[in-house]
């Protein structure tokens, strides 16, 4: 078992071991990249995992739900399970509620722990403040997939109420856990990744800034990249504003950090010229 928690992880799906595949399906395992984490089928992962959290009698009505997306692997399929998953939790008294939406937010499978960060994300009746204190644990995640999940869970909600969360995501940009900062960023990128662009982002992307001036010389690549390309969707419909920040940035900050987010925030820029 410890070679297969070391393992690298195919870069093909049909490479991906028997064991290795089942293990996942049974949700025993992490996944330990991208390969891995589409290849996951979320209704036998759904089957093997939902009676040991006290969910048995919502199995038929869930892989009812996924079978009519025709989707079992993917975002797809963990967001239509989080969203059902939410409509159930809902509806039970508070006290098994909470014991199960532990036991899937604490979950040794990282799609499991994605699944409940689209729970978080479904929740409609609390405020953004409320919303970012319970999608926090997802956002500080070790798994790369529930990180990502994490952002795409809130983002819409984030973007409904933009001025409320560039303020508070202005303090997570503060934040010791690069984590929590790459997050303060990636979740209102102006367009983003598997996600529905930010028109208003996108036409003032100037709105931002108390966020992105936290993080203008931050340390980790993480947090850079993100940043990088943040700016860098920003140059696609306000490329005078980018160079601007840009600019005024390495005048403020002459570090190897932002040259390295400058760099990669003008590359649309400099392809173009």
């Amino acid at each position: 078992m410890e070679s297969i928690r070391n393992r690298k992880g195919a870069t093909k799906a049909a490479n991906i071991p028997e064991e290795v595949l089942s293990l996942l399906n049974l949700g025993e395992i992490e996944s330990v990249n991208l390969t891995e984490w589409l290849a996951v089928d979320q209704k036998i992962l759904l089957k093997n995992v939902l009676p040991t959290v006290g969910g048995q009698e919502y199995l038929n009505d869930l892989v009812l739900k996924l079978e009519a997306a025709s989707m079992t692997r993917g975002m797809k399929a963990i967001r239509t399970l989080g969203e059902n998953l939410h409509e159930i939790l809902v509806k039970v008294d508070e006290e098994t509620a909470d014991q199960i939406f532990s036991l899937l937010a604490n979950h040794p499978s990282d799609s499991v722990r994605c699944w409940a960060a689209f729970i978080v994300g479904s929740t409609t009746d609390i405020g953004i403040d409320q919303l970012l204190i319970k999608i926090r644990k997802f956002a500080a995640d070790h798994h790369f997939g529930v990180r990502e999940i994490a952002w795409m869970a809130v983002r819409e909600a984030l973007a409904k109420d933009l001025m409320t969360s560039i303020e508070l995501l202005k303090e997570w940009a503060k934040d010791s856990d690069e984590n929590i900062r790459r997050f303060a960023v990636e979740s209102i990128r102006p367009r983003g990744v598997w996600c529905k662009h930010i028109e208003r982002l996108k036409n003032e992307p100037q709105i931002a800034l108390p966020v992105l001036e936290q993080v203008k010389s931050d340390e980790a690549k993480y947090v850079q990249d993100s940043i990088g390309n943040w700016l860098n969707d920003a140059s696609k419909t306000q490329p005078e504003w980018v160079i601007s920040i840009c600019e005024e940035w390495e005048k403020i900050s002459d570090t190897k950090e932002t040259k390295r987010i400058v760099k990669k925030a003008k590359r649309t820029i400099t392809k173009n010229q």
